[in-house]
């Protein structure tokens, strides 16, 4: 069953990546480039930047780790996204992207995406961050040539009280990433991510837990 739920996060990575890489959304690339790889890697080094801290950056990047598969959540799962989009149609530098989401306590672990997770279960991701450009995972080995249209960050909800929680803890994390690297964040569908729509969300995930409550009780009945 663990490895059920991977697979199902992996699918997840995919959808959003290619909804993403069908949308028209302001990132436009760079034009004069041979190739779309080429403009998916403009280099962002700035030679007025602090050299040292870039180095630290790499000498820093580990490498992906294989962690074991969470423990599947008992019952059905919902599926929540925010996006976080540069507001520079050049995209967030890659080194700047990572430092940011590693100071907001992520690490880098399964399918080469970054993962929060709980103090007291090491091992078990309550959301992850993937990139927006093919195939959603992040190259630490280069960092400095890497320009980044945005992260999707997901969590696969399970139908118990902690699901709210988590919800919460993947908006405070994309606030403090928006903050930090002046970005925007989307919901799912492009739009902005109002305060409106955050309790929309809010609201469904009750709706869900209301229902799968109603349903364990009528299996009980039975």
């Amino acid at each position: 069953m663990g490895e059920l739920r991977w697979i199902l996060l992996l699918l997840g990575i995919l959808v959003l990546v290619g909804v993403y890489a069908y949308s028209k959304y302001r990132f436009s690339r760079p034009q004069g480039l041979e190739s779309s790889a080429r403009a998916r890697r403009e280099p962002s080094l700035d030679p007025a930047g602090d050299l040292d801290d870039l180095a630290e950056t790499i000498e820093a990047a580990e490498p992906v780790v294989a962690e074991p598969p969470a423990v599947e959540p008992e019952g059905p799962t919902m599926m929540v996204t925010v996006r976080l989009m540069s507001r520079s149609k050049s995209g967030f530098p890659g080194d700047k992207l990572v430092l940011a989401m590693r100071g907001a306590g992520l690490r880098h672990g399964h399918f080469g995406i970054f993962h929060a997770h709980a103090e007291d279960k090491p091992d078990e991701a309550l959301f992850s961050v993937a990139s927006l450009v093919e195939p959603g995972s992040f190259d630490l080995a280069a960092l400095t040539e890497q320009r980044l249209p945005g992260v999707s960050l997901f969590a696969l909800l399970p139908s118990a009280s902690e699901a709210v929680s988590i919800f919460e803890g993947m908006l405070d994390t994309a606030r403090r990433l928006a903050t930090e690297l002046e970005g925007e964040l989307l919901d799912e569908h492009g739009s902005t991510l109002s305060v409106q729509r955050e309790r929309y969300i809010r609201d469904e995930i009750l709706q869900f837990l209301r229902e799968n409550q109603v349903r364990v009780e009528a299996s009980g009945a039975a």
